[in-house]
């Protein structure tokens, strides 16, 4: 069959189904505005030439600028079906606006929308840690018309597919029935416990460490060092954890951008407002900031780790977490409900209250002492991630059957 992905940053979530599918056969294509592309992939790239109005209700900006998104993904449909080419099925990401309008091209074409995550000012990130959001009428406005890309999405699919079962729980519950969730799924052969990485650090001054698997490593891990990730409440329990273990070295693999939520004020960044908050606190000797860092890198760090730090708003569970569950890693992680679906407390990871850094910093300090009283919870972490997330037992079958079955 013919299968069209459509994903602003192709491949996003879709980087083992879209070349799995054309494995098995089937035309492939994807339907993007950024991203590198797949090989075997055919890429059909779009470029809104459209710009936002100034004078639109600001209520409206940010759909303004899905709409314009979407305008373009519709004129490179409309191009491909004057070209004769009609596609069976439709797996598309609708977050950014590009989804809109496929039926109104390919009425008969069956559409699987993968489905994130959906807004609500109660429950959810937003208003989540006091202080940190502003909840007037403005923005619980805003937050309502923030969904209007998803509704559509909703109404015109055939069938949705959520990466969680507490992420599909976000969703209307009118359309739940009709939402599968399968995860985006992980490659535990190669996520995996290793006793041979070790890594030699080094500050700019010269100074440093080698580290190897057995070392008292504490490891942090999000794509930007940012609330919504808990990046503030790990280095505020750092300096107890730090005071505590001597001997242990603080690995922090993150960009000090902004992703999720309210971004830094202007000329600063979240990653340095916490680190000077505790840094008079902290032996910065022992901490190493690492950015950004190659796939197989990042893998080291976890494979490295004596205790790692998972903490998150209810938002969209990240794949570093399966990661390193799948890694054999003891997880001290936040009890905040994404993390609870995949962590159960003291039987695969351990959890705490998101706002409470002195339990986290006695479950790390705890961790870090005592390695050998956690090593039948790792074993259960590594077994939950193969039972439930492995990419080519678990996931990818059960994302292939639900695209071959919505076609069939």
């Amino acid at each position: 069959m013919r299968i069209l992905f459509i994903h602003q940053n192709f491949p996003g979530q879709f980087r083992h189904l879209a070349p799995a599918m054309q494995a098995a056969g089937h035309s492939v294509r994807a339907l993007a505005i950024q991203g590198k592309g797949l090989p075997g992939v055919d890429m059909v790239r779009h470029q809104p030439n459209m710009q936002p109005s100034k004078t639109i209700h600001p209520w409206l900006a940010e759909f303004e600028t899905k709409l314009i998104r979407g305008t373009s993904a519709l004129q490179a449909m409309l191009a491909m079906k004057q070209q004769g080419w009609t596609p069976d099925l439709v797996v598309a990401h609708p977050a950014w606006g590009e989804a809109m309008f496929i039926k109104e091209v390919w009425p008969q074409t069956k559409v699987l929308a993968f489905l994130e995550f959906y807004y609500s000012a109660t429950g959810r990130d937003v208003g989540f840690e006091p202080g940190m959001d502003t909840l007037n009428m403005d923005t619980l406005a805003q937050l309502r018309l923030k969904n209007m890309t998803h509704m559509l999405a909703l109404e015109c699919m055939d069938h949705g597919m959520a990466p969680t079962h507490w992420q599909r729980s976000t969703f209307p519950s009118a359309w739940q029935d009709r939402i599968d969730v399968v995860f985006d799924g992980i490659n535990t052969q190669v996520v995996r416990p290793d006793a041979k990485p070790h890594m030699q650090l080094q500050h700019a001054d010269g100074t440093g460490h080698r580290i190897q698997v057995g070392d008292e490593v504490l490891t942090f891990v999000a794509r930007q060092l940012e609330p919504y990730r808990g990046y503030h409440q790990f280095m505020r329990a750092l300096p107890k954890i730090q005071a505590q273990r001597p001997q242990a070295i603080t690995l922090i693999v993150g960009g000090d951008g902004h992703s999720y939520g309210q971004a830094a004020p202007q000329g600063s960044s979240w990653k340095n407002i916490y680190l000077n908050e505790v840094k008079d606190q902290l032996d910065l000797s022992r901490i190493y900031f690492l950015g950004t860092l190659a796939y197989e890198n990042y893998l080291k760090v976890l494979q490295l780790s004596a205790c790692h730090v998972y903490l998150t708003y209810p938002f969209v569970l990240s794949w570093s977490c399966v990661e390193a569950l799948s890694a054999g890693c003891v997880v001290v992680g936040s009890r905040t409900a994404p993390v609870m679906e995949v962590i159960e407390d003291g039987h695969n990871g351990v959890l705490v209250d998101f706002f409470d850094t002195e339990a986290l910093a006695d479950k790390a300090i705890h961790v870090l002492a005592h390695p050998q009283a956690y090593q039948t919870l790792r074993q259960h972490a590594r077994a939950t991630a193969v039972s439930r997330y492995d990419l080519h037992t678990q996931c990818l079958p059960a994302q292939q059957k639900l695209l071959t079955s919505l076609v069939a």
